[in-house]
């Protein structure tokens, strides 16, 4: 199977006998020297809005990591600041390796399964050299994960804009409620103990769908439309809101709403305290 090239990824690799205290320290996600799991995992500011994302594994020795080459340079400098003196090494491999997603199976190099989804295949992080024939287009990768209900950063929201809860992390894997503190921890335990998600993902067909047009109903913006691959999108919106899902438009145009397969939320759930963070 073709490997696509996800040159908006950076890989990292964290190693050396603190990596795995200090990630999970830091980090919302699961950390385990498994080399058999993937976890979905964010940095999140105090506030406990989303900086960086993207998802972790075990190999070779250490814990590779990717994310939005965007936030890479500040995910890197965060990090190392968090680092203080805990002894590892914070590696950034842009230079050495790319990252690649294969929708078929594992290939040649690091090769993890994405646990968010069926269908979203494998995460591939290998050498430049070995990359070279990967193709360019990753059309495929973002169809595949918006038809799946799978927000990505960069991609459908910004860095400081969306809490965890809002792109579905507590419901995918992302947030380790089990471990102890980390970044961002308290407003994340909040949200989670009181039931006041209000904004969750949603999966959008239509025609003319424009990336970051505003979605309505009863002339009120509920969201707006994140990347857009054919004639689908994914949205972060206000679902206790949408009372009529068939009545939502996009720039004055009808479009269906749809939830992810994995959602446990519905359309018009209300908060039970509609003060929390909005």
């Amino acid at each position: 199977m073709a490997v696509t090239q996800r040159k908006d990824r950076v890989p990292f690799r964290f190693s050396g006998p603190d990596a795995q205290k200090l990630l999970n320290d830091v980090l919302t996600g699961t950390f385990e020297a498994d080399a058999a799991k993937a976890h979905w995992w964010a940095l999140l500011s105090p506030q406990g809005k989303i900086q960086a994302e993207g998802l972790a594994a075990w190999a070779e020795d250490g814990f590779w990591l990717d994310a939005n080459a965007d936030v890479a340079e500040s995910f890197f400098k965060r990090m190392r600041l968090y680092k203080l003196r805990a002894n590892l090494a914070i590696q950034d491999m842009s230079a050495t390796h790319a990252v690649g997603w294969s929708a078929g199976g594992p290939e040649p190099g690091i090769s993890h399964l994405d646990p968010r989804g069926k269908a979203l295949g494998w995460r591939i992080i290998a050498p430049r050299e070995m990359a070279k024939d990967w193709t360019d287009s990753d059309l495929g990768w973002h169809a595949t994960r918006i038809a799946e209900g799978v927000t990505e950063l960069g991609s459908d929201y910004e860095a400081d804009s969306r809490f965890p809860h809002d792109v579905g992390m507590d419901l995918l894997g992302g947030v380790d409620f089990a471990k102890g503190c980390y970044v961002g921890q308290e407003v994340v335990s909040r949200m989670q103990h009181r039931g006041t998600a209000r904004r969750r993902p949603v999966i959008v067909s239509g025609a003319g769908l424009q990336h970051g047009g505003a979605l309505e109903l009863n002339g009120r913006e509920i969201g707006a439309l994140g990347h857009v691959a054919g004639d689908r999108s994914i949205a972060i919106v206000r679902i206790d809101r949408i009372d009529d899902p068939a009545a939502v438009t996009s720039n004055g145009v009808a479009v269906n709403l749809a939830l992810p397969e994995w959602a446990s939320y519905r359309f018009g759930e209300t908060s039970s305290n509609d003060s929390e963070t909005d």
